[in-house]
């Protein structure tokens, strides 16, 4: 069993930046990837941003240029720097990894953008 824990979220002004960070622990073997995925109030869930072990990333286009994803392999914790934060960003951001060939899910921390 793999366990995951967001922390970071919370109520921020728009334009202002947040950082998100997820460590993982258990039975944990190799991590393939791990990731960030948000879902907004009546909205699908969706690909925030994602890193391999390598360091290779993916990130949503509607968080290019804004968002940026690390990873610490040693601590098993991954981060997501969030900058320049609009309302539609608002949303519960869930961490999630990969390892071996499973996938694993935090219970998601709640990011507002608000004034």
């Amino acid at each position: 069993q793999v366990q995951l824990v967001e922390s970071g979220g919370g109520l921020v002004q728009p334009g202002g930046s947040l950082r998100l960070s997820c460590a993982a622990s258990g039975s944990i073997g190799s991590i393939a990837a791990m990731g960030w995925y948000r879902q907004a109030p009546e909205k699908q869930r969706e690909l925030v941003a994602r890193i391999t072990t390598s360091g290779s990333t993916n990130y949503a286009d509607s968080v290019k240029g804004r968002f940026a994803i690390s990873r610490d392999n040693a601590k098993n914790t991954v981060y997501l720097q969030m900058n320049s934060l609009n309302p539609e960003d608002t949303a519960v951001y869930y961490c999630n990894a990969e390892v071996h060939y499973r996938w694993y899910w935090g219970k998601g921390t709640l990011v507002t953008v608000s004034s």
